[in-house]
């Protein structure tokens, strides 16, 4: 039979070390809207690998966010860097979940622990370092 798709089981993984109560919604686009997106949100003009627009959590305590997975690049970044499709995937959902949650590597400092906390996660699911 069909496999379950494992974007779930890398969402949760990325929520459980910090909210219980979450609402994300998660696309994949091409090229195109890729890059549409992140010029208009970012005033970048390149499709890129994940963005995440984060929208804080509501008076019930539940985060909010849009997460928007780029597939051409990821496939480019994936042979790129010599990794599998499915891990690289896991990765950038994990990232793009953590940014929802209100993390960012703009400092040094807060990007070396999302970065590690990032590692801690996909290490859960026996992914090795994004970073290594």
């Amino acid at each position: 039979g069909d496999r379950p798709s494992p974007v779930m089981d890398w969402v949760s993984a990325s929520v459980r070390p910090v909210t219980d109560m979450t609402k994300f919604s998660l696309r994949l686009v091409g090229q195109a809207e890729g890059r549409k997106l992140n010029r208009a949100y970012r005033e970048r003009d390149y499709a890129t690998n994940v963005l995440t627009f984060e929208y804080g959590t509501d008076p019930l305590g539940t985060a909010r966010g849009d997460i928007v997975i780029c597939m051409p690049v990821l496939k480019r970044e994936a042979r790129e860097q010599g990794k599998t499709l499915l891990h690289h995937a896991a990765h950038l959902t994990v990232h793009g979940v953590l940014h929802a949650l209100g993390y960012d590597h703009i400092k040094t400092r807060d990007a070396r622990r999302m970065e590690a906390l990032e590692t801690a996660i996909l290490a859960g699911m026996r992914i090795a370092d994004p970073y290594a």
